[in-house]
């Protein structure tokens, strides 16, 4: 036995450990705490939308038809769209462009669709507008000066409808004639109401805007009811603290795109620069309003064209179904390698266990995201792992037929089959490029994961039919020696 091959031995028994430790379904992962170092690494599978539930959205721009969106544009629209997903607290969310002006957006796990999908799309524009002695009641759409003219201040005051007189002096008639109290009087012509001029909507003053905020986030107020904490700029603060200084008693609504989401009477002023939105909230929807506040408005408004909801119960059974699927496909692989190629189809297994364990430790690692398209790459790299060690084996038992030594049938068997292996799983490889660039490009996420899958799956499978199956040959037949030659049955031939 060569010592290159007992380091071989010993670095495949090492790599197996570790992929054993890896996918060992209760893996604590990585802290380690030394002195300055801290490091902190979660292993554990990464369920795509499919098997875990959830929500994909496409988001298209919703502009003039005629009207192109600029591409800087879109990647900002990504941008602030990745920041509220983050902000939503979803694991694994996918967010991608889809041509010149769709964003793909997935969200496994998201338990309320529509709040999720308000808060994607939502230009999020917050005002605060001057109600002056109106209470303006949470829901009720309202035009304000900021939208109106993109421009604070008081608007041109919008003229109240004056009511016109029409009514005419009349005459007291001088009677002239007694009139006889049988006469009946009928009437010749119905009086038609004059229609009533229609009142212009109200635009209210924009105070701020969203632009002088410098930070928010959720709290509680004193009956532990969700509210909006925020932190305004300076040039906001000076803001604020005049407008609340001067209109003590008055309401100030706030506003977001234009619906009012609170109502506040100012009862001081307010001169610290911070204040609170309260008002009917649930958490998740307060959680919501704050990511708009934090990441800003949308470049492009955005409209829904599908949405797609996948329940986690059709999850759950397409992962049993699938585990179901991918256990008694590999029995019998096992099988067939076992029985076909007896002594020879035991080292394959043998390779194939590795082969998996190494290859779904890379999967929690790196980490790569499973749906159900990727475990079918998986499961179809199986394939190719099992292809290139028949091929290799055939090869051998040309060599041996041919009378040659083991450690001569070894390298010519693995020599001659390398040219096909190569070709074919190069192949494959150049595939899975092209799958993973119009999945990237065309939001075609399952087409994504499938093609990465199966790329690791293939780089994975060379490794072990040339590296570990050809270690494991070596070093069994150096123990054997030359008096397994006859053991035809055993060797298969």
């Amino acid at each position: 036995m060569q010592q290159r091959d007992i380091t071989l031995l010993m670095f495949i028994i090492v790599l197996t450990g570790i992929a054993i430790w890896i996918v060992w379904p209760n893996n604590p992962g990585l802290h380690i705490h030394f002195g300055p170092i801290h490091f902190d690494r979660d292993i554990k599978v990464h369920r795509g939308l499919d098997l875990q539930g959830g929500v994909q959205v496409v988001l298209e721009a919703d502009l003039p038809p005629g009207q192109q969106v600029d591409a800087d544009a879109m990647a900002a629209v990504k941008g602030i769209i990745d920041n509220r997903v983050n902000g939503l607290g979803v694991v694994e969310p996918l967010v991608q462009l889809a041509g010149s002006n769709r964003v793909v957006v997935e969200l496994p796990g998201i338990q309320d669709p529509e709040l999720a999908i308000s808060t994607l799309r939502q230009t999020g524009l917050l005002e605060f507008i001057d109600a002056g002695n109106t209470f303006l009641p949470a829901g009720l759409e309202v035009q304000t000066s900021f939208r109106e003219s993109g421009e604070f201040g008081i608007p041109t005051p919008t003229p109240e409808p004056t009511a016109t007189s029409t009514a005419l002096a009349i005459e007291t008639p001088t009677p002239t004639t007694t009139v006889t109290p049988a006469e009946v009087i009928s009437p010749t012509a119905e009086v038609e109401a004059t229609p009533s001029p229609t009142p212009r909507p109200r635009v209210f003053r924009t105070v701020i805007t969203g632009k002088h905020l410098q930070s928010a986030q959720v709290g509680q107020d004193e009956y532990g009811r969700p509210q909006i904490n925020f932190t305004l700029t300076e040039e906001g603060a000076q803001i604020f603290a005049a407008h609340t200084a001067a209109n003590i008693g008055r309401y100030l609504a706030i506003a977001m795109d234009g619906v009012i989401i609170s109502c506040p009477r100012i009862e001081s002023a307010i001169t610290e620069g911070s204040g609170r939105i309260t008002g009917d909230f649930k958490l998740s929807e307060a959680r919501s309003i704050v990511i708009q506040l934090r990441y800003g408005a949308l470049p492009v408004p955005l409209k829904v064209i599908q949405n797609r909801t996948v329940g986690p119960t059709l999850g759950q059974d397409s992962v049993a179904k699938s585990t179901r699927a991918g256990i008694i496909g590999v029995i019998i692989v096992l099988s067939f390698m076992l029985v076909y190629y007896r002594l020879h189809g035991f080292i394959a297994d043998i390779a194939l266990v590795i082969y998996a364990l190494v290859t779904f430790s890379l999967f929690k690692l790196i980490p790569v995201t499973l749906t159900l398209p990727g475990v079918a790459g998986f499961l179809f790299s199986v394939g190719t792992a099992v292809d290139a060690n028949i091929l290799i084996f055939e090869r051998m038992k040309e060599e041996l037929r041919q009378g040659k030594r083991f450690s001569s049938a070894i390298q010519a068997g693995f020599d001659r089959a390398w040219t096909s292996i190569r070709d074919s799983n190069l192949s494959t490889l150049i595939t899975c490029v092209i799958l993973y660039w119009f999945g990237s490009n065309f939001g075609a996420s399952m087409v994504k994961g499938f093609a990465v899958t199966l790329f690791l799956g293939v780089l994975v499978s060379m490794f072990t039919a040339i590296t570990v199956t050809r270690t494991i040959i070596r070093v069994l037949y150096a123990i054997g020696g030359e008096n397994l030659r006859d053991s035809k049955w055993l060797i298969g031939l």
